[in-house]
């Protein structure tokens, strides 16, 4: 199975369905495509101008051929290139089908808080807000609790908001949730139960399974 985040991207990875256009956030969602199914045919975009990326490139990369974050990429037959313009304009058109973006904090309205920690510095929020926004679907991925045990989900993010009421599920290395009028939890991750999941989420939720 491998170590959590790779369990995570493997969840996201079934969420994944034939002719889709996806865009991958940076961290955790950029290991998405090394588990997806190989008779799913998806096309890939990235806000830098590529639509129709591949698994990660095992050896001698190409240094041109990046996604968003700079990380080298493969690309598929047919894929195709264009600026950073048409890029967000098909986001902005609503063309993405599903958007998978890491995740800071997330709270049971479907709030998403991911582009900053205060006091650190970063180059700015990015795509994401346009993402979080523009994308049919937003699917967000991160660890269940922050390295000291708080929980991140929660009932009002501390942090900075990127886009309000956007998220539509939550995958964790814990559990699959989805948010609509209301937070519920969908699924347990193999190793964990109903209660750990309790213990170290603070929003409410409603079991679903």
């Amino acid at each position: 199975m491998g170590d959590a985040r790779q369990i995570i991207a493997q969840r996201a990875a079934r969420e994944i369905k034939d002719g889709m256009v996806v865009n991958l956030g940076i961290g955790i969602p950029s290991l998405v495509p090394d588990f997806l199914d190989k008779n799913v045919r998806v096309f890939f975009q990235a806000e830098n101008g590529v639509l129709g990326m591949g698994p990660t490139p095992k050896a001698g990369a190409d240094g041109n051929l990046s996604n968003a974050a700079g990380y080298p990429v493969t690309i598929l037959p047919g894929a195709s290139y264009f600026d950073s313009a048409i890029a967000f304009g098909m986001i902005r058109r609503r063309c993405i089908d599903v958007s998978i973006l890491g995740a800071l904090q997330v709270n049971e309205q479907g709030d998403l808080a991911n582009w900053i920690v205060p006091g650190k510095r970063v180059p700015g929020v990015g795509g994401a807000m346009e993402l979080a926004y523009g994308a049919k679907n937003l699917i967000a991925l991160m660890i269940h609790c922050e390295k000291d045990g708080r929980p991140k989900i929660v009932k009002k993010c501390s942090l900075p908001i990127t886009t309000y009421c956007c998220v539509k599920k939550i995958i964790t290395d814990m559990a699959v949730f989805s948010v609509s009028d209301r937070l519920y939890l969908d699924e347990l991750m193999p190793g964990f139960t109903t209660d750990d999941v309790k213990n170290n989420t603070e929003a409410d939720f409603v079991i679903n399974f």
